[in-house]
């Protein structure tokens, strides 16, 4: 083995590389073999190098108030064809049924008046809308993008941790991560058949376009951003350019007669599909927040009018509550007849009788998550928490019972990451990107594998300081010629937004090409 594995010690937990110290697993052993030749301090150069190339090209994210490269780690994550065929499979139908519940939420409610989901869950989450009740989308998706993470337990099989059908976010690093692994290591993307995801934008694109309101004959998508101070904004402005389409603003954006119109040097065009990358709270100050300046007046008004097609709909929130999460698998069966394909971790529900006595007897050896958490701001892992953050904690469930569910703990996955000059195992999980155009969900080969650059940490989350591997997934076959994602050099850089000579931002330009 190269030196830079000689100390590589297993962990307590799935090693995704190795079977056993010493026997490397079968989809790794090209990677092991192009690893060997180099030396620790030149694996290093190379990440330090690819870490300058992202902060030079604005591949970047925020934490701890500062602007930080993205951190790609060189070992890639690699998941042969059945193993992936069983995660887009499952995935596809977790998408599917959670569909079917939003729809059904707002709109007969058959899964509460047959008691497979309690009344409460619904009016008591701060994300059901009642201005979506009644509201029928084109084509009923409500979920046009799904991000749906993904945990390997210890025995190796996959789990699901969460789901998010809001504004999920994370592509944009999967295309990056690929367009640098391919420069980094070509001669294993020539030795070995691994799915390309240059596809995402066109899928995305296509799904958009269709979920037009009728009459729409060339239908105008945009993707209305928060502006560049959003942690995701290079993801915003890169999908915009994959796709063709318009980066725009609230102000950018101005609804009469209840359709919505883009403001462009050629005067107002009008808008069909809104991708929206930002909260509900904050997109409509009619509708939601008052005090929003970011959104646009009157485009909740428009959709219900059916004029225009927010993507994903308003109230998706309903979907991503955590507590909701605890009943997928029932809500699988019951709205498509099928067993779950890919289980949830076990977990249980303090707000339900009984259950919440256990929850708090044995709260140090469960972990706590706030049912609206996001980022995995809140989450107190039991096993590794202190006397006193044991207390606050069970003194915030025990108020607030709805506010929270309990999970038995997984250990994570681990897999090798470069700390320092040496190898090291560290967590990880996956969250797959998935499409949905009504007829079809499409799953992204392979998604966004984020890895707890701590060790023993089981956070993976950007903002708590995790970082990213490339995931790849084998294909039966041959290898390809290499024909990977789309470069984007030659394309304009994200511009500062201009002022003009009133001193009020300058209008979008018209006439991005939409394919």
């Amino acid at each position: 083995m190269a030196d830079i594995f000689d100390a590589y010690a297993l962990a307590d937990a799935w090693d995704e590389m190795f079977v056993r110290p010493g026997e490397v697993r079968t989809a790794y052993e090209p990677v092991l073999a192009a690893l060997q030749p180099i030396e620790p301090s030149e694996l290093r150069f190379r990440a330090d190098q690819m870490a300058r190339a992202f902060t030079d090209r604005g591949v970047t994210y925020a934490f701890a108030g500062e602007e930080r490269p993205w951190p790609l780690d060189l070992v890639p994550r690699i998941l042969d064809a059945l193993e992936w065929d069983l995660i887009q499979r499952g995935v596809a139908q977790r998408v599917r049924a959670l569909e079917a519940y939003l729809g059904d939420a707002y709109g007969h409610c058959r899964a509460f008046e047959d008691g497979v989901v309690p009344w409460r869950l619904l009016l008591n989450s701060p994300h059901f809308h009642r201005v979506a009740h009644g509201v029928e989308p084109p084509g009923g998706v409500r979920i046009h993008v799904a991000g749906i993470d993904l945990v390997r337990d210890e025995a190796g099989d996959f789990r699901v941790l969460e789901d998010n059908v809001r504004v999920p976010s994370g592509v944009s690093y999967v295309i990056e991560n690929r367009r640098a692994m391919t420069r980094i290591f070509p001669s294993l993307f020539a030795e070995q058949h691994v799915v390309p995801v240059d596809g995402y934008a066109q899928k995305l694109l296509a799904a958009l376009r269709k979920a037009a309101p009728d009459g729409a004959d060339d239908p105008r998508v945009v993707v209305l951003t928060p502006g560049p101070s959003n942690a995701a904004y290079f993801e915003h402005a890169l999908l915009a350019r994959l796709m063709g389409v318009q980066l725009v603003e609230g102000h950018d954006l101005v609804c009469r007669g209840n359709r919505v119109w883009m403001r462009t040097t050629r005067g107002e065009v009008p808008v069909h599909v809104v991708y929206r990358r930002l909260d509900d709270d904050f997109l409509d100050p009619l509708h939601f927040r008052p005090d929003s300046v970011i959104g646009c007046p009157g485009i909740m008004s428009a959709a219900m009018a059916g004029n225009v097609t927010l993507a994903n709909a308003v109230g998706n929130g309903i979907a991503d509550d955590k507590l909701l999460y605890t009943y997928v698998p029932d809500l699988i069966r019951y709205y498509l007849g099928e067993e779950p394909i890919l289980p949830n971790v076990e977990s249980f529900r303090p707000d339900e009788p009984g259950q919440l006595d256990a929850v708090l007897d044995q709260i140090d050896q469960l972990v706590i998550k706030p049912v609206d958490g996001a980022g995995g701001q809140g989450i107190v892992i039991g096993p590794k928490a202190d006397a006193e953050t044991l207390r606050r904690t069970r003194e915030a469930v025990l108020a607030d019972p709805r506010g929270f569910i309990a999970q038995r703990p997984v250990a994570l996955s681990t897999s090798p990451t470069l700390a320092g000059e040496r190898m090291a195992p560290r967590h990880i999980d996956l969250r797959p990107f998935a499409v949905n155009d009504g007829n079809d969900v499409w799953v992204l080969p392979g998604g966004l594998t984020r890895v707890a650059l701590q060790e023993g940490n089981l956070i993976v989350n950007s903002s708590q300081g995790g970082g990213s591997k490339d995931t790849w997934v084998l294909a039966e076959g041959p290898a390809e010629p290499l024909d990977e994602v789309p470069s984007t050099e030659g394309l304009p850089e994200v511009a500062p937004r201009q002022l003009g000579p009133d001193g009020n931002p300058t209008f979008v330009e018209e006439g991005a090409q939409q394919q």
